[in-house]
């Protein structure tokens, strides 16, 4: 079954107006509260405005489109993006159906797997990403077996745990025609979001494979996007 679904991402965006009022608010808030309360007054509203501008700044991550680099040739990319093992007999038929070209004349496509690396916390605090990195480099290895194994020849790479981010730099260097994330039950409210951003700014076909209810006996849903 395939459904096709159109999810906007919002954006923040200050009119350039706005950023000398919002100064002014501040300075203005501050200069209030030591009027009235004093300095201890004064120095807790300053703080709070601190923490709330770095709050603001922290959140306000580029929303631009995500352009893939340059095509140098006339051949199909497409870009697989998974963070669990691709194992599932008919996901990978599903995928290599996905990649194939009917054009028997047509040049080989070219296929790049992409796994973001898993986020842990205690990596996350440790600064040590060794953990996570091999997990990523594991998942890569029994990936591109069973691709391999299914007769889809492809090359692996691993990413940023962020997908989007991870995704952004990859498509730095890599000319994808066609970007398919794939996810698994688990992931469903992060893949939702994931998605939702992906379909918004990326600049190629964009698919997103999503696992199936087995107990309802549903097939894979599809969520196709145009540029």
């Amino acid at each position: 079954m395939i459904e096709v679904e159109q999810k906007d991402v919002e954006n923040i965006v200050l009119a350039a107006w706005m950023l000398p009022l919002i100064v002014a608010a501040i300075a203005i808030a501050i200069v209030g509260g030591f009027y009235v309360g004093g300095p201890g007054l004064g120095l807790a509203v300053g703080a709070m405005a601190a923490t709330a501008l770095i709050v603001f700044a922290a959140r306000a991550v580029p929303r631009g489109p995500i352009v893939p680099a340059p095509l140098k040739d006339l051949r199909r990319h497409v870009l697989l993006v998974s963070r669990s093992p691709l194992e599932d007999p008919r996901a990978v038929a599903e995928i290599v159906e996905l990649c194939a070209t009917p054009d028997p004349w047509a040049a080989e496509r070219e296929v790049r797997l992409l796994v973001p690396m898993p986020g842990r916390f205690l990596d996350r605090w440790s600064g040590d990403r060794r953990a996570s990195l091999e997990a990523a480099q594991r998942c890569c290895v029994l990936s591109l077996a069973a691709l391999t194994k299914a007769g889809l020849a492809a090359k692996a790479d691993v990413g940023d745990e962020d997908v989007v981010l991870a995704v952004e730099d990859e498509l730095r260097t890599f000319p994808a025609t066609d970007v398919i994330l794939v996810t698994e039950a688990r992931e469903r409210d992060e893949a939702e979001r994931v998605a939702a951003e992906l379909r918004a700014r990326l600049r190629a076909d964009f698919l997103h494979l999503e696992p199936v209810d087995r107990d309802a006996g549903k097939k894979r849903a599809l969520d196709l996007k145009a540029p």
